[in-house]
């Protein structure tokens, strides 16, 4: 009997869920939003939730613990500067699910997550030098 048992197996081995739901929570850490299929969205928040209660106390053993669960050190080191003191007030719900329409090919679900207090910041474009300066003509 599955009594109490709310892991979502997504129809995946446990290794490969852990790895996909780590690199989707890396995603979201770097990107401040995804959009994904609604089931692994449900199943991301309760990882990123758990990490950012982490990266709010900040130790060296929550960042180790962090880096461990997400694989990827630059994931880590955002989490804890950037995204864990903007939620430092708030004492969970960290992250929103939005609902979107549903994928053409299977029909599945589709979501965005994303912060909740944390701006989507987009990328910036360098500015690039105007594409020709015009040089006052010498006369003749």
């Amino acid at each position: 009997m599955r009594h109490l048992k709310r892991t979502a197996k997504l129809g995946r081995t446990s290794e490969h869920r852990n790895a996909m739901l780590a690199n989707l929570v890396c995603s979201l850490i770097k990107h401040r939003r995804v959009t994904t299929t609604l089931a692994k969205a449900k199943a991301a928040r309760s990882v990123a939730e758990k990490l950012v209660t982490l990266g709010k106390s900040g130790t060296i053993h929550d960042r180790r613990l962090a880096v461990a669960r997400l694989h990827q050190e630059d994931a880590a080191k955002i989490l804890f500067k950037e995204i864990a003191p903007a939620f430092k007030e708030r004492n969970g719900g960290y992250t929103r699910i939005v609902r979107m329409n549903q994928r053409n090919g299977d029909a599945a679900q589709r979501a965005i997550l994303e912060w909740v207090d944390v701006t989507v910041v987009a990328p910036v474009e360098p500015e690039t030098a105007p594409a020709a300066e015009t040089k006052p003509e010498e006369k003749k």
